[in-house]
């Protein structure tokens, strides 16, 4: 650290969900389900997208690497929550606090930037489908993958460098689960200003620009569908985009639940609540939602569960 912005902290204290010792245990086997549904369906989704021929479509690249950060943001977070949950001493070393800071906000960037492209996607799918494979190109999603990581990354490594570079010279008890931003802020004894602006100023630009992409899309979207003449269309048109649709609301309304909540009703333990759902509940749920909904999927699954040998010579 630089002169001046000495840390004297060594460790934090993650004081969970709740301090009630006699929901340590059961809250333990919740998440341990939660997190072990998230890595299976997760899993599950990145394998099938990658060993089935049928499923390599720019539609489920996308999916593939949603998944991706679906499962990085639940793996940042979950197994140290789950070892505090039995653990006595409940301590993370301050490099492993930033580095679950990084990781964090490498993941939960990636996720908000992966939907905005599945819905760019979805939309020339819907309104421009006969320059689909041309406009969505292999080049194209690569392009867009790329650029989504590495803006992730950059977004992370400057946002964890100003709240990691303030001084934590007094009490090291985070009122979290995980290392986030927002109680390590609170935490700071030095003037923080400049990486609260810093901080808010980088998430909140971010939710509105994805969010902006995502609007347009399905603004358009629903504009086509409305057009088409026949009802068999239109329902075909909607479930191309429905899995997705609910995904995003989920999603965003979460986050979005965070940002328009008056800063006089605003709590850490309301950002707990949310931060439950939207780093462990939602990753859970994202391979539900398009698995059960998508029948390319679920007819894969069942090839793969009756000759899984047969598709991963396919590879």
């Amino acid at each position: 650290m630089a002169p001046g912005n000495l840390t004297w902290v060594t460790e934090f204290i993650l004081m969970g969900i709740t301090d009630l010792l006699e929901l340590q245990v059961p809250l333990f086997f919740v998440f341990l389900v939660i997190y072990g549904l998230t890595v299976v369906g997760n899993l599950g989704t990145i394998t099938l997208t990658s060993v089935d021929s049928r499923l390599q479509t720019p539609m489920y690249f996308f999916l593939r690497h949603l998944a991706i950060t679906n499962l990085g943001n639940s793996t940042t977070i979950a197994p140290k929550m789950l070892l505090n949950f039995l653990a006595k001493k409940k301590t993370i070393s301050y490099y492993c606090c930033a580095a679950q800071l990084g990781g964090f906000l490498v993941f939960m960037e990636a996720e908000i930037f992966t939907l905005a492209a599945m819905a760019y996607d979805h939309y020339v799918a819907v309104c421009n489908p006969l320059h689909y494979m041309v406009v969505v190109s292999r080049q194209i999603c690569l392009l867009l993958v790329s650029l989504t990581y590495l803006f992730s990354l950059s977004t992370a490594l400057t946002v964890s460098s100003f709240v990691l570079s303030m001084s934590y010279c007094s009490s090291n008890v985070i009122n979290h689960f995980y290392c986030d931003y927002v109680p390590l802020l609170a935490l700071s004894c030095s003037d923080t200003y400049i990486p609260e602006t810093a901080v808010f100023t980088f998430s909140g630009t971010n939710l509105f620009f994805s969010l902006i992409i995502v609007l347009i899309s399905y603004l358009n979207i629903v504009l086509a569908i409305l057009r088409i003449q026949s009802s068999e269309g239109r329902q075909k048109s909607f479930s191309t985009c429905a899995s997705h649709m609910m995904a995003v609301t989920v999603f965003y309304g979460t986050l979005l639940f965070m940002y328009v909540q008056p800063t006089t009703n605003h709590s850490l333990d309301t950002d707990k609540m949310a931060s439950v759902f939207y780093t462990l509940v939602i990753p859970m749920l994202n391979p539900l939602i398009y698995s059960l909904r998508n029948k390319d999927v679920k007819d894969t699954l069942k090839r793969f569960l009756n000759n899984p040998c047969k598709l991963l010579k396919l590879m």
